[in-house]
């Protein structure tokens, strides 16, 4: 169904969430009406941010708020929705809108497969009432099951509408771009230069698939980096965990600024550790690219101050590759913990491809490596 038409029928003029890939539609339209307008469209840190941000418009307007995800983040949004949107608690109701990745039946990303399996269940098991819309399902249905979760939402609770691919459409063109010039691949080129054959923890989305094609390209062994092709908003405490157990071995963490924002109280739990072998390298672009480039707040925060705050004893912006590479050097050479926070560009080659290896193959090489250490 045309997604103009989607949005008339829910009927709601406050939108928050995290961009989906598979509500990008949704994404576009929010964004060529609303633009970033704290009154009627907010993209979030992380799901359960959202739900909350929706549960204080509630409480101020007495109106119904939309919060759209991908189904990823149904464990983000579960204890306030438990806790805080239940009828047994406050009874506040939200309509949630849920991108369905990994449907049964519908190839999809390995990381995806599970969530997929789980996705209606999981609402089910919140007390929340589903409709699937599907790209033959018609205005009517759609109008029908909105009638009928108006009874739902009047009774302080939950609903969903669960998207599946192709389902909504006629998107608006939005185009997203920034005025930085670095692009991540070659940014990526760049710390695997200069880390050599030490282990780098990437973040998910087409970081490690650039990753893993830079590897490729340069005839080099994937065993060296494990990428969270999941998870997002982990990698850096995964990288954490890494770093503790191998404290003689320098460890990379490759991060994006849409991941930290997601779990950025992951950057105090690491000053406050203060690993010496551990470099945290973020990739700042301020937008979620791998799902279309909706913005992130990354571009409008001092992520180097952010760092120091939390404990990092260094922490330092780049803009160019000069730059970059005399502070990657440098963090490689340093027996301190360090952020580095790259500007990059938005935008991927068209013909960017995925891992060829499974995630247990993956992991499994990785774990391996990490073993001769």
């Amino acid at each position: 169904m045309k997604v103009e038409k989607f949005v008339d029928i829910l009927g709601a003029d406050f939108f928050t969430g995290v961009p989906d890939s598979q509500l990008k539609a949704l994404c576009n339209y929010l964004m060529h009406k609303y633009q970033i307008d704290p009154n009627h469209h907010v993209i979030a840190a992380n799901e359960g941010n959202c739900t909350a941000l929706a549960a204080g418009y509630h409480l101020a307007t007495g109106k119904v708020p939309v919060v759209y995800m991908q189904n990823s983040g149904e464990g983000n949004i579960i204890n306030p929705v438990a806790s805080l949107l239940n009828d047994k608690v406050y009874a506040i109701p939200a309509i949630f809108v849920i991108g369905w990745r990994g449907e049964p039946g519908v190839h999809d990303e390995p990381q995806h497969i599970y969530q997929g399996e789980v996705t209606v269940k999981l609402l089910e098991d919140m007390g929340i009432e589903t409709f699937i819309i599907g790209p033959d399902t018609t205005d009517d249905e759609v109008e029908n099951a909105m009638g009928d979760f108006r009874k739902v939402l009047s009774e302080g609770k939950d609903v969903a509408f669960v998207i599946r691919k192709g389902a909504l459409s006629d998107a608006p063109s939005v185009s997203y771009k920034n005025d930085n010039n670095m692009m991540r691949e070659e940014i990526i080129r760049h710390i695997v230069d200069v880390s050599g054959e030490d282990p780098i923890i990437s973040t998910t989305g087409k970081a490690s698939r650039e990753l893993f094609e830079t590897r490729t390209a340069l005839n080099q062994p994937h065993k060296y980096d494990f990428l969270t092709v999941g998870s997002m908003g982990h990698s850096s405490s995964i990288a954490l965990g890494i770093a503790i157990n191998k404290p003689e071995q320098k460890i990379w963490c490759v991060d994006g600024d849409g991941a930290v924002l997601m779990h950025m109280g992951a950057m105090a739990v690491m000053g406050s550790i203060k690993p010496e072998n551990l470099v945290h390298v973020v990739i700042n672009n301020g937008a979620h690219e791998t799902v279309g480039g909706m913005p992130t707040v990354a571009a409008g925060i001092d992520l180097v101050a952010i760092a120091k705050a939390c404990g990092y004893p260094n922490a330092v912006s780049v803009e160019n590759f000069e730059d970059l590479d005399r502070e990657l050097k440098a963090a490689k050479n340093r027996n301190e913990l360090t952020l580095v926070e790259v500007k990059c560009a938005i935008g991927a080659r068209d013909d960017l491809g995925r891992p060829t290896t499974t995630a247990l193959e993956n992991k499994q090489n990785f774990m391996e490596y990490l073993d001769t250490l």
